[in-house]
């Protein structure tokens, strides 16, 4: 029946649902609270929040791998980070079993709360008591307990070190963890059977200082962007502390060698740019440089030193985007080449220089291609990208990829184990026990077994960092588990053959590496910077004075140092580009104004100018006729002619011109070097063709005929005049003496006379000074002194 009242639609009663529910809730309540109430066991694992009410920090833990018979001391801070004042509280260590593996490690070092399954139980001694610790305030502890009492295994480990703070609050009045912290006790009291052989670089790296730019003295003493570089070398800063730390510890130096070159430069006396010119570095930073320098070169005599590149060129960059741009490998080539004599001369030591070294060593194959391209046969890559998934144990970090090359696998957690902010004692201390820890648990994995590991950190590392880097290197010295190698020295390790020797696919490589790669713009700037320069360098009498300044700035502009440093990477390549066109603009054409040629031929004066502190030679200067017809240059339509400038002067040179027509004639002058490439920027001018026909040069003829013949005529002219004032001259002479004795008649005759014209003696008419009247006008003046018009006349 029931059956069918349901298959028909009809449900049970209003009472005898009520009196469900009213079932259901009584059963299901103390279910559901105990449910609430009770955590599965997954739950109570949990991290409890209160745990974290006050901040326990360990801001030394000594000695940082302590031997049978030593005492353990752990000093640091606790704050009450909550909003009640702690009561009855007591510090308390935290000693836990062994662990077993690495990855045990990671697991631990990632917890921040109290956990109950997983934390060890509290010591009972010692024990610090808190009676107050109120809301914000901070208090020190220092808390030891001898090794012997720390209940560790004989044959040694890795073991959980906690400093936990438990008390009441005045809302739960009962003990509880309010807070704890954790760090890691590596202990080995007898060295292992097979130690590991350890390799840690210690960079010596820096940003490109340097411009394209000298000096015009005859030591090209180098002018710097900047005077950054001065406070990484002054005492405490970032390379003096590099320095200071590295020459007690057993690492093998990876030095670019632009760093070298650059104190170096320093050391000799520099320049600093200053707004448009630049002023002299000071005595002192020159001092501090020389100081810097001396004592690197002590630092690194006997020892493994590996030369970078010059500038640290951006491999993956250049592997990823230069290749599209020609002749981008060839800059690699010439960094590679530069290295080993920098660092010979400069810290008389021989460098190894076939390491190429990857951004954060992530590889792929064209990364790998490009690093063996320049004779980098080692390849420092990591094991975050050279993967061994399938292993239980660190292999040994040699790796043969094929084609003659190894990839060096440097550990992955070890090397970026200091990359945070170390500023803090704590977070210093927690980094070099993970540290300690990690490099005896690599040992234990396989303690049969002997192998090689490789720490690459970060290329530039700060003072804190490299004290924390430091004192980590110092924990191993005991060499109870490990051993130092140098980097030659493990290349050449022999391989584990169940490593992987598989080099990712180029879709595997890092997308936030590659979004701060050096854009292909970048390799198109350094490729047109590079092909002025080769124009450029053929006309020098001197080349080594602009050639390596450049082509160092060009190896610069790769550096892995621009990567994040985008705008200053853009300056950088500009100020290079226009420091080598300032110095090829120096080598001009003199613009010309428009010339005039009256004549049939007649020569045309182009100049060159020189503003170089050199001679610049093997030029041809090509003059060339934009109608051939009208003005011929040397016969033809064009002419070149070679020529040489002194430095700091102008030269001339004169191309014969014949001209067939009259007319306006464009001009056009372009020098070239030797192997016919166009140097510089083309001048253009007219010249206006005026020339001389037969029918002018009839007329002119005709003309210069009859001022020949008028001539004569009044030559003629004027001896006929002369001849007969002579004639009147001399009858008048006669006369006057025949008639001297009637002086009376002739006084007479003078005074009351009329003369007729033409009649007066000759003697009268050269008195007055008044000249002949057939004597031809005097000329009308010198000639004007003012300057021609505006054209230019050719020379004739």
């Amino acid at each position: 029946m029931a059956e069918a009242a349901a298959f028909q639609g009809t449900g049970p009663s209003p009472a005898r649902r009520w009196l469900r529910r009213t079932l259901t809730v009584a059963v299901g309540a103390p279910l559901l609270a105990g449910l609430l109430q009770s955590p599965s066991p997954a739950q109570a694992a949990e991290e409890t929040p209160v745990s974290r009410t006050v901040d326990v920090s360990i801001d030394t833990l000594t000695p940082s791998a302590p031997v049978e018979g030593d005492t353990v001391t752990v000093t640091g801070t606790l704050t009450n980070r909550g909003k009640r004042t702690i009561t009855d509280a007591t510090v308390n260590l935290r000693v836990g079993p062994r662990m077993d593996s690495r990855s045990e490690i990671d697991q631990v070092a990632g917890r921040k709360g109290f956990r109950s399954d997983s934390d060890p139980q509290a010591l009972d001694s010692p024990e610090i008591k808190v009676p107050r610790l109120a809301v914000g305030v901070s208090q020190d502890f220092r808390i030891s307990v001898p090794v012997a009492e720390l209940d560790l295994d004989d044959e040694g480990g890795v073991y959980q070190l906690g400093v936990s703070l438990s008390g009441q609050t005045s809302d739960a009045r009962w003990d509880r963890v309010l807070g704890i912290e954790r760090t890691f006790l590596p202990y080995q009291p007898e060295p292992t059977a097979k130690r590991t052989q350890l390799t840690y670089l210690w960079p010596l790296i820096s940003s490109a200082h340097i411009s394209a730019d000298t000096a015009s003295d005859d030591q090209q003493t180098p002018v710097f962007q900047d005077d950054e570089l001065v406070e990484e070398l002054r005492p405490g800063g970032r390379l003096d502390q590099m320095v200071t730390l590295g020459k007690d510890l057993p690492v093998t130096w990876v030095i670019d060698p632009d760093l070298l070159a650059s104190v170096d430069a320093m050391a000799r006396g520099y320049r600093v740019k200053d707004g448009t010119g630049h002023t002299a570095g000071t005595e002192a930073n020159r001092k501090l440089a020389e100081r810097w320098l001396g004592e690197l070169e002590k630092a690194v005599q006997g020892r493994k030193v590996v030369a970078l590149p010059f500038a640290d060129p951006d491999i993956a960059s250049l592997a990823h985007r230069g290749k599209a741009v020609p002749g981008s490998l060839g800059h690699l080539q010439s960094a590679t080449a530069l290295a080993a004599s920098t660092v010979e001369t400069i810290l008389h030591v021989q460098p190894s220089t076939d390491f190429a070294w990857p951004v954060e060593g992530a590889v792929d194959p064209s990364i790998m291609a490009v690093a063996t391209s320049a004779g980098a046969r080692k390849v420092i890559a990591r094991s975050d990208s050279i993967q061994d998934d399938d292993l239980s144990y660190t292999p040994t970090a040699a790796r043969p990829i094929g084609g003659g090359a190894t990839a060096v696998v440097s550990d992955a957690e070890l090397s970026t184990a200091f990359q945070g902010d170390m500023v803090r004692a704590e977070t210093s201390t927690l980094a070099v026990q993970e540290f300690l820890a990690q490099t005896l648990a690599i040992t234990l994995e396989q303690p049969q077994d002997r192998r090689s590991v490789v720490v690459a950190p970060q290329r530039q590392p700060s003072v804190s960092q490299a004290q924390a880097m430091a004192a980590a290197v110092r924990g191993l010295g005991a060499k109870r588990w490990t051993e130092p190698l140098d980097l030659v020295a493990a290349a050449a390790a022999k391989p584990d053959p169940e490593a992987s020797t598989r080099v990712p696919r180029a879709s595997q490589y890092p997308k936030k590496l590659r979004d701060s790669e050096l854009p292909v713009d970048a390799f198109r700037d350094m490729k047109t910077t590079g092909d002025e320069l080769d124009d450029f360098e053929v006309i020098l009498s001197k080349p080594e004075r602009v050639v390596p300044p450049v082509v160092t700035a060009i190896n610069r502009e790769m550096s892995t140092s621009w990567r994040g440093r985008v705008s200053e990477a853009a300056i950088y390549r500009v100020d290079v580009e226009d420091v080598l066109q300032r110095l090829t603009k120096s080598v001009v054409l003199v613009d010309k104004s428009d010339l005039t040629l009256s004549g049939r031929s007649a020569t045309i004066p182009v100049t060159v100018q020189n503003k170089l502190l050199q001679d610049v030679e093997g030029l041809v200067l090509r003059l060339t006729s934009s109608n051939g017809t009208r003005l011929k240059v040397d016969g033809d339509t064009s002419a070149d002619l070679p020529i040489t400038v002194r430095a700091g002067h102008s030269q001339s040179v004169k191309f014969p011109a014949s001209a067939n027509a009259n007319g306006q004639v464009s001009m056009t002058a372009q020098l070239y070097t030797v192997d016919g490439t166009p140097y510089g920027s083309r001048m253009t001018f007219s010249v206006k063709v005026s020339e001389m026909t037969p029918t002018v040069m009839l007329v002119i003829a005709g003309g210069v005929l009859l001022l020949v013949l008028a001539g004569v005529r009044m030559y003629s002219q004027r001896k006929r005049l002369a001849a007969r004032a002579a004639e009147a001259e001399a009858e008048a002479e006669a006369e006057a003496e025949a008639d001297t004795p009637a002086e009376d008649e002739a006084e007479v005759g003078t005074e009351g006379g009329t003369e007729a014209p033409g009649d007066s003696p000759a003697g009268s008419a050269t008195a007055g000074g008044a000249g002949q009247p057939s004597d031809p006008d005097p000329d009308t003046g010198s000639e004007s002194g003012d300057p021609s018009g505006p054209g230019e006349k050719v020379d004739r």
